[in-house]
């Protein structure tokens, strides 16, 4: 899955995903793509651990990236996003989100979100489910 012009998109001006560090990657499976996000002061918890709350928005941005990048000219946005943590990563490790498709339909695809740690950890389980927009021309 090709996600560059989304990547353009998304880097063009402030949002979620920039402000909090993910990084979006290209994969050669088309119904897969990955993101990647250094913990750090920008997503997590007082305590030092990744926020619950930026690993669901980790998941709903890839997922979104996704769907978009399978979507040109549509508006594609997360309508249901339900998770499970299992494990906490700690500030300075990196988490990497593997999106793949559930569900292809013409208006909701479904996603699987695994994020995992640098040892390959399983640390939250999200299901995505994006609405698909077409836009008006």
């Amino acid at each position: 899955m090709n996600v560059e012009k989304i990547v353009e998109i998304i880097n063009a001006k402030p949002n979620l995903s920039t402000a909090l560090g993910m990084e979006f990657i290209s994969t050669p499976e088309v119904d897969t793509c990955l993101a990647k996000m250094k913990v750090d002061e920008r997503n997590r918890q007082p305590f030092g651990f990744l926020s619950g709350g930026a690993s669901l928005a980790l998941a709903e941005n890839v997922a979104g990236v996704a769907s978009s990048a399978l979507c040109p000219g549509c508006a594609c946005v997360g309508i249901e996003v339900t998770g499970s943590h299992v494990k906490a990563v700690a500030e300075g490790d990196t988490v990497t989100a593997f999106a793949k498709m559930l569900h292809k339909g013409k208006t909701l695809h479904v996603w699987n979100v695994d994020i995992k740690d640098t040892a390959g950890d399983l640390i939250s389980n999200v299901r995505v489910t994006n609405y698909v927009i077409k836009q008006k021309k």
